[in-house]
């Protein structure tokens, strides 16, 4: 049974940063996409980022594109995203999820396993 754990999260300034990381476990993720997501009170669940678990096949929305970064650690198993230049409505609950296959993917509905996410706040 895979198994996503989101840290990492917390309270910054506007324009400071933050690293959050998805530790996987439960499986080998070798065909796997893992994407980022975001959730503000009141909103949809967006996309952020997603990336392969061999590190290419990057990519992002354009709301965070140039201020986020997603990498992956292999020999760790997780997944992390930088997230520099940070702004007040970047302020969410942050997941992480997975799903089979390398191609990109946007949808949460196509994401088969979820961690139970990370707080993300931004103060002006």
């Amino acid at each position: 049974q895979v198994r996503l754990a989101e840290s990492g999260g917390g309270l910054v300034q506007a324009g400071g940063s933050l690293r959050l990381s998805c530790a996987a476990s439960g499986g080998s993720f070798t065909n796997y996409r893992l994407g980022w997501f975001r959730q503000a009170p009141g909103k949809e669940r967006e996309f952020v980022s997603s990336i392969t678990w061999s590190g290419s096949g990057t990519n992002y929305a354009d709301s965070v594109k140039g201020r986020f970064t997603i990498s992956t650690d292999n020999v760790k198993n997780t997944v992390y995203l930088q997230m520099n230049s940070l702004k007040p409505e970047d302020t969410a609950v942050y997941f992480c999820a997975t799903r089979w296959g390398s191609s990109y993917a946007y949808a949460p509905e196509v994401y088969n396993d979820w961690g139970q996410g990370t707080q993300v706040t931004v103060s002006s």
